[in-house]
């Protein structure tokens, strides 16, 4: 058994979707005058690897606490998007089955700390991401700051309409090509929009 960490480090040098709130993590307490240490953290829902609920983008939607625990567990099924380019076919031919977490790996992740990580995000076309609600996938998974590139985020709203929870900013996806394995992405029990996650796979 091996286990991958699909997750970036939050800390005061995370990255932030333009617009959002820089991270703050700030010493409280010292060993030296408090006998403890303690910090003070500051930082958006939707910092780091996170995962994104339907309330993010719905009205009526659900927030993280009203899905059950195993939905954050699941079969993985590694994508690879080749040239920017989510092909429906090659979707199709993934072996997808209900409750599968189907991770998508661009290759973004690479340029993580690189403006173009936030200005150039690959989409997913809509065709995509509705067969992927009519296949009734647990989650997403992917190496970008979206799954959309239009104000109107259409593809968050068919995914997230379909209870199709989205993982973003992950990491390491290229460590799953070809393997057999387990997510597990563990959000912080926050009944909200979203919440920072650690993400990992268990390779069989």
């Amino acid at each position: 058994m091996q286990i991958v960490d699909l997750s970036v480090v939050l800390n005061e040098q995370t990255p932030v979707y333009p617009g959002d709130p820089e991270t703050k993590l700030e010493t409280i307490t010292t060993i030296e005058n408090d006998g403890h240490v303690d910090h003070y953290l500051s930082t958006v829902t939707h910092t780091g690897t996170h995962i994104d609920a339907p309330m993010h983008m719905l009205a009526d939607g659900k927030g993280l606490g009203q899905f059950p625990i195993d939905h954050f567990v699941g079969r993985g099924r590694y994508i690879k998007v080749k040239d920017n380019n989510f092909d429906l076919e090659t979707v199709k031919g993934a072996g997808i089955q209900a409750g599968d977490v189907v991770l998508f790996h661009t290759g973004m992740s690479d340029y993580y700390y690189e403006p173009v990580y936030f200005n150039k995000i690959p989409a997913m076309p809509e065709e995509v991401a509705q067969y992927l609600v009519d296949s009734k996938v647990k989650m997403i998974g992917l190496d970008t700051g979206s799954a959309d590139n239009k104000k109107a985020h259409p593809v968050h709203k068919i995914l997230l309409g379909g209870d199709v929870l989205i993982i973003e900013n992950m990491t390491n996806l290229s460590r799953l090509a070809g393997k057999e394995f387990t997510v597990y992405a563990l959000p912080l029990k926050l009944e909200v929009d979203g919440a920072p996650t650690r993400v990992i796979a268990e390779v069989k």
